[in-house]
């Protein structure tokens, strides 16, 4: 007669050494993918964290700063007065809504020159989504209900 013990025990341990695996491997992957959101204030007072961290970075296309090189794009970031310079080089070129003074995220790392380096980028043109600023014009508004007031 055969033993049938040695089957179960075979089939829990190759359970557990999956399960660690699939373990160890989520673990690892996680601190990997993390992205801290900062502002341009918090990242340039970060201190050496800055260098090691992926980080998302929002702020307003600063006017004039746009340089562009094929799919590479350098430009300022503002937000309350502090500048940031980025260095944006992704596999998609950037998208149509990024201009001067347009909504921008940049995702990627600081380095070491004070340059920040964008694998992603996202932008929205604020001007499209605000509302007008201009004032009814009281005067004919009336005119036109009103026909002789002028």
């Amino acid at each position: 007669m055969v033993s049938t013990t040695r089957k179960p025990v075979g089939i829990i341990v190759a359970t557990v050494i999956i399960l660690a695996t699939v373990a160890y491997l989520a673990v690892t992957s996680i601190g990997s993918t993390k992205q801290y959101y900062v502002t341009i204030a918090e990242l340039q007072g970060m201190g050496n964290k800055a260098y090691t961290r992926h980080l998302r970075v929002a702020g307003n296309v600063a006017p004039g700063s746009i340089h562009r090189s094929g799919m590479s794009v350098n430009f300022a970031l503002m937000e309350q007065g502090k500048l940031l310079q980025v260095a944006y080089q992704g596999s998609e070129p950037p998208p149509d809504t990024f201009k001067d003074d347009a909504q921008a995220l940049a995702v990627g790392t600081y380095g070491h020159d004070g340059v920040f380096h964008a694998t992603e980028l996202q932008a929205k043109c604020a001007s499209k989504y605000a509302p007008a600023d201009k004032k009814p014009d009281v005067a004919a508004t009336t005119a036109a209900v009103m026909p002789g007031t002028r």
